[in-house]
This record gives C-alpha cells, structure tokens and sequence, in this order.
C-alpha cells in the first residue's frame, strides 16, 4: 500500500488538542455502549430480580388489614383500608402495557364504556408510552407496579425509592402525569400480608401512596379458559370488588375473549366498571405534571425510544455483516480453491513461452537506511536478468550513499528532492530501459525467484499488472505474528479470489510488475490518494488490462513492530483506499472493461474491504452484550462458531501457501485485540473522510530486521552487468 505522500513544511508549534478525528470515535463508540445500557436496562436485562418471597409469618400485620379491603392506606401512620362498594367492579390490569394484548383490551373496555385501573411497570412504558397515553386519554387510570417488577421485600427502602421514582418518570414522560396508586408485584389478597411485605406497605404509604392489592382473581395468569376466567372474576352476591387480571406477561387471549364476555354480562346485573377513585368517590389518583419534572420524562421516553431504534438498526447491521462476512468466507474458500487448481495444474503457462526479458526493478527510498542494503543485495541474487534503479526521495539518512557504497554491478541511484512515493515511481519509470517493470518498497527483500516467477503472466498480453505474494518477515513477536495471518489469510486468499473475479484492488507496493505501456496508458502513478497502489490497480482495470496474482512470487517485509506504527500504516491504507474508491466511483456508469470493474470490483471492495470492517464491531458489541445480558452459553457457542470459520478459512490460507499452521495458535486472541485495533482505525479513517480532514503522512520506522529470505537458496541469477553478485 502507499508509503508516504507529499510532505509539508512543518506549523509553527500549537497547543496540543484532541483532533475530532479521535474524538469522534470515542464519542461514537461511548454513545454506542450507552444506548446498550439504557436498551438492557428497560428491556429488564439489567437490575432484573425475580426472586419471590415464601410465605412467612403475619403476627406483626394489623388485624384490621388482613380482614379489611384490598385498597390499604398507611399514609401519614394511618392503618386504614376500604373496599369497593356494592354493584362497583374496579378492573385492574398487571404488568403492562403490552404492544399485543393492552390495545385489545382497551378497544373491548371502549366498546362496552367500561373504565379500569392499569398498574404498569416503567419497563413496559418506556418502551410503550403511545399505549399509557391512550389509557389516559380514554379515561382510565394508572397506577405503579414499580420499574423492574422486583419482589420489594427483598430490597432496601433506598431501592424502593428507585423503583417508585423510575416509574413516575416514566409516566411523566409517556403521559404527563403521575399516580398515587402502587401495586407491589406477586402481591395477592389482603389477607396474604405478612411480615415481609407489611413493612414494604408502610413504607410505601409513608411515600404518598395507596396500595391496592385485589379481593377476587380472575387467575387468568393461569390460562385456565374463557368460562373459568369469568366465573372466578365475578363477585358474589351483588358485591363490589378489585378484579385482577393482566394485559401482559404472555399470551392473554383467553383474557381478552372472556372480558368481552364478562363486561356485558355484568352489566346487564347492574354492575359498573369504573377506576378506583370512582368507585370510592375520590379524587382522581393520576395528576399532571408540569415543569422541569415533565421534561425530564419527555427526554427519559425519547432516549428508550432513540435505544430501542438504535438497537435494532444494529441488528440489521449484524445481520448484514454476518451475511458479508459468511458470503466472503464463501467465496474466498471457493474461488481460492480454483485459483491454486488452475494455477497449479501440470503443464500450466501463461503464455506460449516464458517471460526471459530484462527487468527493470524500481525501489523507491526515503531514509531507508537501515533496510536498503537488504533489499538490493536480495535482487543481486535474482534468477532473473534484472537491472535495480534506487530512487532516493530526497532522504536525510544517507540512504543513497549506502546504495552508492556498495558498488554492485546492474544498481543505479537516482536522486531527487522529496516529493513523495508516486512521484519517484514516475522518475524511475521514465529512467527505466526496459518495458517490464517491477515496483518494490525499500524494506522489502526478494527471493531469487521472486522476480521471474513476478513476470512470468506477462506471456499473456492480456495481463497489464501482476501482483506478488507479500510477506511478514518478522514475524517472530506476537504482533508481528497477527500481521502474519492478517497477510496470509486476509490479502492473499482474498487477491486470489479477486484474481478469479478479475477484479484485483490492490497490486502490493511491497511486491508488484506492470507493462510500460500499460502505466503510460493510465498516465503513470498518481498522487491524488495516499493508496497510489490501489489507484494504479483500478486504472489499469478501467483500461482494459487484466490483474492476476503469481502465488510464488514471494517478497519478505518488515511490517509495523509497535502499535502505533501499525496504527499509522493502516490508518493510511483505509484512507487512501476509500479515496481511491470515490476517485474511480465513474466506473460504475461506465462501459466497456470500465464498467465491468465498476460494477463488480468497486462493489466487491467497498463491501469486502470498506463496509464490512467498518460493521464488524458489532460482532463484539454484541458478543460483549450476550455475556452481560445474556444468553451467555449462546453468546459464547456463536463467538467460537465464528472462531471456528475463521480458523478454518485461515488453515486452508496457510496450506495454500505452504506455510507452518503454528502462528495460527495466537487466532483467538487476535480477534479479541488486534481486530479492535483494525476496527477504530477504518472507523477513524471514515470520519477522516466525512469531516473533510486530510491525512498527513508519517514516516514508519524500520529496524532492519529482514535481511534475507527465510531459506533462502544459493544464489546461482544472472544479473545486468555479466556476473552474479552475492
């Protein structure tokens, strides 16, 4: 990929601030994990508890409480309770609202001009708050059954007081308004207080509250039939009563078919269906809200709101980057296998007969002083007649004179000032004597095949360009190790894919040939992007030049030994590879060879190697979000699942190029680390874009440390210059 642009005159020193372009995917990434947070947490997948208290003693309940009513009064130490009176039926409705069941039962209530009492829980109204506004409106009333629906009695008072709060605002913010009545959750008759719930019920009237329990049970949590929900729901003898039954919490069919029923039948014996404060001739227990207090339910519905929409556009992006990620894995594994059938067949030629003419090697150096003894040495050993132009780019390290030093036959030098990687290509081109060109980095070394084995697809003058198969030469630290399978499995297997598609992106600066006449057709390099490789690829497609891979052309590189030159390199390749994407985005109205690649290269890289990264965070967002909020073992079996592809798709990488499946012991934690670090650069590198910024380049520091092939033969190559230098 691209080494360096253009360098600039160096600003006047300023206050170090944190660029937008790191800032933002903080921000993005904060804002992500918050609205996760919120998600789980009204969805009950955070704080949930559903414990339920056994019975215990009631010794320390008032008498008159387990004999009294079901609406129990303890506000300001009072010790009081009420029932409903004769021919008064308070419907009461649990755990809602429901997106399903609430509106059936709020269009039968309509229907028959009933009224009733919902006790929601703030989960169910953050996520539904149309539905308690309709309450409302229609004349209904609403009381609190807490946030999470938690067992009280196992909690402090300073947790009923978040339960309580957490549910006024969210009746705020749904419908403008806030209760006085509470309904603890798993509460039953009058008569089932006990020493546990008691002391919640005192607290609770200490607060402000009425707590309404029930005096006849429908038991439609039971499902036990329509004619059963009926006759346990009607009162006897002509009394009132506080009906319980449920708009949510599963399948409520059977309620909803027996209060269609049941309502009119009741009716007809003189019973009205009213809330609780009409039946006791009360004040209405649901107030408005005003102020600072209705703004702050107002922005707690539409943050649940924002989570649950933000929620489910991941969703579709998990299943979108599923879709690509399976869809690549697919066609890598399938056309890869084609490719090494081809390639590999006995009596396979590119053309009639073999490439045997001169080549010229083009190395591009900016102080590459520590790697470019290295690299020209390894093209001295060539098994094919080469000549070696250096062009050093205005370097501040000696780098010339190193090359100059040597005095090796077939090398030539030429100097410039710097102006960057495309523009010493340019110079070596047109200082080249022959019309096969080989493009090298300066920290790259050969094999003494490389260079003809690189030549060879030029037999079939179809083949404008040639893309060689890069190497990690040290590979021998752990993340020199994760650039290792990064190369082998994710640019080689996916360059012989591209190879069979004839959609080749990239031809790797550190190991690619062109035709002359192909580059002059194209103009030569380019420095519109930072990614000139990528921008000379698509060219020379858009002409009409086939790309192809030569698997055993092999080139050994020095790859990034820190993070932060890792960072910057890859940084710069995202960026340069979107520019190129947008530069040659006309292809895809095209005709011709143009068009082909347009709408079929420029679609394949922008899936494969611009979206696809870019979502593939989402795997570990919602792997991270399994194990937190569950289902763990699923979570945990789809992760390896995953694992598993990739290693298997690595495996057959690596047998493909012959290589040792050892380095593949550290896969695991390669995705759990080093892919995060992929996934904030390419997420870096689209803000870049989008903010309008513009990279800069920085010069990667080299040790030096890929001085020969690994095995490397006896050198035995001709060179220009009649004899074989070593």
């Amino acid at each position: 990929m691209a080494t360096r642009s253009r360098r600039r005159t160096p600003s006047p020193a300023r206050r170090p601030r944190l660029p937008l372009r790191y800032l933002l995917p903080v921000l993005v990434l904060c804002a992500t994990l918050a609205m996760l947070m919120l998600r789980g947490y009204v969805h009950n997948e955070i704080l949930a508890d559903y414990r339920i208290q056994p019975e215990a003693a009631s010794d320390k309940v008032p008498e008159k409480i387990l004999e009294g009513g079901p609406v129990i009064d303890t506000r300001g130490g009072r010790t009081d309770s009420m029932r409903v009176p004769d021919h008064r039926i308070v419907l009461t409705f649990d755990d809602g609202p429901d997106p399903t069941w609430t509106p059936k039962v709020l269009d039968i209530l309509k229907k028959h001009h009933a009224h009733a009492v919902f006790f929601v829980t703030g989960t169910m109204t953050s996520r539904h708050p149309d539905l308690v506004r309709r309450m409302v409106d229609e004349g209904h009333e609403v009381g609190l059954h807490t946030f999470n629906h938690p067992d009280l009695s196992y909690h402090s008072k300073k947790r009923i007081d978040w339960e309580l709060s957490q549910n006024q605002l969210t009746l705020a913010g749904a419908a403008g308004i806030r209760s006085s009545l509470f309904r603890p959750p798993y509460s039953s008759f009058a008569d089932a207080m006990d020493n546990k719930s008691w002391p919640v019920t005192e607290y609770i009237g200490s607060r402000g509250y009425l707590t309404v329990v029930n005096d006849t049970d429908s038991e439609d949590w039971r499902k036990p039939g329509v004619d059963a929900i009926i006759r346990k729901a009607t009162p006897k003898g002509g009394k009132g009563a506080v009906v319980l039954m449920h708009d949510s919490g599963g399948d409520r069919h059977q309620t909803v078919q027996a209060l269609d029923r049941f309502l009119p039948q009741l009716q007809r014996q003189g019973y009205e269906f009213q809330t609780l404060t009409e039946a006791l001739r009360a004040p209405s227990a649901d107030t408005p809200v005003t102020g600072l207090d209705l703004w702050k339910g107002k922005a707690w519905i539409f943050l649940v709101t924002a989570a649950d929409h933000l929620t489910a556009a991941l969703v579709v992006g998990l299943a979108v980057i599923g879709f690509l990620v399976f869809g690549r894995f697919g066609l890598m594994l399938l056309l890869s296998g084609v490719h090494a059938r081809r390639t590999r067949r006995r009596g396979f030629r590119w053309g009639d007969h073999p490439v045997t003419e001169p080549v010229s090697v083009l190395v591009p150096a900016y102080n590459e002083a520590k790697c470019i003894e290295n690299t020209v040495r390894s093209l001295m050993r060539s098994e094919h007649p080469v000549e070696v132009l250096v062009i050093d780019d205005g370097s501040t390290d000696g780098t010339a004179r190193i090359v100059e030093g040597l005095g090796l036959p077939g090398v030539r030098v030429i100097r410039q000032l710097n102006a960057g990687k495309p523009a010493a290509l340019n110079r070596g081109l047109a200082n080249a004597r022959y019309d096969l060109i080989v493009m090298m980095d300066g920290d790259t070394v050969f094999e003494p095949a490389t260079v003809r084995e690189l030549v060879q697809p030029f037999a079939d003058p179809r083949v404008g360009a040639v893309a060689g198969n890069a190497k990690v030469g040290n590979k021998d630290t752990l993340i020199g190790a994760w650039q290792h399978i990064e190369y082998v499995m994710g640019f080689n297997l996916d360059r012989r894919m591209y190879d069979v598609l004839r959609c080749m992106p990239t031809i790797p600066g550190a190991v690619g040939a062109f035709r002359r006449s192909a580059l002059e057709r194209v103009g030569g390099m380019s420095d519109d992007t930072l990614a000139e490789d990528t921008d000379i690829t698509m060219a020379l497609h858009r002409d009409g030049w086939r790309v192809v891979y030569a698997e055993n052309a092999r080139a050994w590189t020095e790859a990034p030994e820190s993070v932060q030159q890792l960072w910057s390199q890859r940084y710069r390749w995202s960026y340069g590879t979107m520019q190129a994407i947008w530069k040659h985005r006309r292809a895809l109205f095209e005709r011709g060879p143009s068009g082909r690649f347009g709408r079929v290269g420029l679609p394949l890289v922008s899936l494969f190697m611009v979206l696809a990264p870019l979502l593939a965070p989402l795997i570990d967002i919602f792997l991270v979000y399994g194990l937190v909020f569950g289902p763990t073992e699923k979570t945990i079996g789809a992760w390896f699942g995953v694992l598993a592809i990739q290693a298997v798709c690595a495996a057959y990488a690596f047998w493909l190029d012959r290589e040792p499946l050892t380095p593949l012991i550290s896969l695991p934690l390669q995705q759990i680390l080093y892919r995060q670090l992929m996934y904030v650069v390419l997420l870096q590198s689209w803000i870049t874009a989008l903010t309008g910024g513009r990279l800069r380049w920085q010069k990667l520091r080299r040790n030096g440390g890929v001085a020969a092939p690994p095995a490397a033969p006896v050198p035995r190559g001709p060179v220009m210059g009649g004899r074989t230098a070593g």
